[in-house]
Order: C-alpha cells, then structure tokens, then sequence
C-alpha cells in the first residue's frame, strides 16, 4: 500500500458529531502539536471513542482504532511474515502503518491487552519515537505526524489488569466522565431527534443506575445505550419497551438491580 492511498482510506471524511464537555479539545490539540502520547480514561460508552475519531477528523489525520483484548499479541500491532503463492511476505500491522505514515493510532480499551504485547509501544512514547521489527531486522523511524493514543476504563482496574507505571508516565493524559445532564440531553436529542423532555426522563433513569455503581453494578447506564433507547423511542417503540431492552437487559440480570430500575422506569414513564 502506498503512502497515498493508506492516507485515502483511513481518512474520516465526514464531520463525526461530538459535543464537548469542557477543555478536552484543546487539550487534545496542543498534545497534537508536539507529538505527544494520550491515554484517555473514562468509564464505558461516555465518549472516548467519539472523540478520539472527531480529533482525527478535526486534525485531519488518518485513524486506525485497534479494539485490544486478551488474546492480542504483539505480532498483531507490529506485523507478521506470511506465506502466499509467491513464498513469504512481510504484513504490517495497524501500529506499524500508522508510525510509517502519520496516521493516529488508537488503542481501546489497552488494559484488555496482555502486558507483554504492550511493551512495543514503548520506544514509540518516548524521545526516539521509534518502532524495532526485530522479526523483520528494520527500525522505523515514526512519521512526523504520528501520534499514539490509548484508553481505558479505571473501572475495571485490578492489580492484574492494569496498565505498569513505566507504561502510565509516557503519556499524557486527562480523564473523561459521563456528560452533564443537560449536555447528554443535547447529544440524545442531536443524534436521535428525540424530544428534549423525553431526554431528561432517560437521562433521569441513567442517574438512578449509575448511583447503584459499586453497589450491584460494575457500571452505570453508558451514553451510549441511552442512544440506543432513545432511538428505539424515536422510531415508536413504547418508552418502557425501550428501557428494558436497551438500558436493563444489557446492563444486569440481578433480579434485586432489575426491580430496582424497573420501579425508576415506573416512576418516569408512568
């Protein structure tokens, strides 16, 4: 793949919608400006995601997002030779493509990652900004528009899926949250067409559940399925239908957790 065409197709072309919460934006752009790593954290489906491909779009920088998860080795960020038809041939992989060509590669959800798989990203966060294919014998110098970026949820820290302290302070980093009512009222109505009241009612359910976080619950209702209900609502399904379906079900199947949020649907769809 050529340098032209790797920046075509990672490109995000359209604006994606994001609302700010406070100061991240720029925050985000002045790590940009000199190069520097970010770790976003944050609880699940506040938004991370969202704004790491809007700050894409924003710089206009090529995204590769690599969802990690325990069975992901090293081999899978840098590359792997394989065999084809013509013998064997060197395969980069999402970290190598983005350092080669100045794309911002995104690692979600990193602490999933096996610890040993992330020590590559290493030479990358520091002042070499460097990447060793030792399988391939090359040393790649990153592009200058390259930038590491990684999130993760402190949530589901524990002391053996986290991220080590020499991995912690090569980046900078800021946290996010859920958004304030009124800001996750405008981002319901926005992306679903919902009625601004009827966002309130759902973002009144979300609170009740992310109260109990800690306490029967791992997580509160994420933005994320907010959306979810509030485009079930918007297409005509009955409020109740769409709170069981999109913000119970997935949520628990604790039956004590369940009545305690079906009695919250209750007393806000009536």
């Amino acid at each position: 793949m050529n340098h032209g065409d790797f920046l075509k197709d990672y490109r995000i072309k359209d604006e994606p919608y994001y609302r700010p919460q406070a100061e991240e934006i720029a925050l985000f752009t002045a790590a940009y400006e000199r190069r520097l790593p970010v770790m976003i954290k944050g609880p699940t489906g506040c938004g991370k995601s969202r704004f790491v491909e809007y700050m894409a779009w924003r710089l206009g920088r090529p995204l590769l997002t690599v969802a990690c998860n325990e069975d992901m080795t090293a081999a899978d960020l840098v590359g792997r030779w394989l065999l084809d038809s013509d013998g064997t041939r060197w395969q980069d992989g999402p970290l190598t493509q983005a350092a080669r060509h100045g794309a911002i590669c995104y690692l979600d959800e990193i602490v999933e990652a096996r610890q040993d798989s992330t020590v590559v990203i290493h030479p990358l966060t520091d002042h070499r900004r460097q990447l060793p294919l030792d399988k391939k014998g090359e040393l790649i110098q990153a592009h200058p528009d390259f930038q590491l970026v990684i999130s993760y949820n402190p949530g589901y820290q524990s002391l053996v899926k986290d991220l080590k302290p020499s991995t912690k302070q090569r980046f900078t980093a800021f946290r996010f949250d859920y958004p304030s009512a009124d800001v996750e009222a405008e981002i319901l109505a926005r992306e679903t067409g919902i009625d601004p009241g009827l966002a309130l009612r759902l973002i009144g359910l979300a609170e009740s559940a992310r109260r109990l976080k800690g306490h029967g619950l791992d997580e509160g209702i994420s933005t994320r399925l907010l959306v979810y209900a509030a485009s079930l609502m918007a297409d005509g399904m009955a409020a109740k239908h769409a709170c069981r379906m999109a913000l119970v079900d997935p949520l628990t199947d604790d039956d004590d957790i369940r009545a305690t949020l079906e009695h919250a649907i209750d007393a806000l769809f009536g």
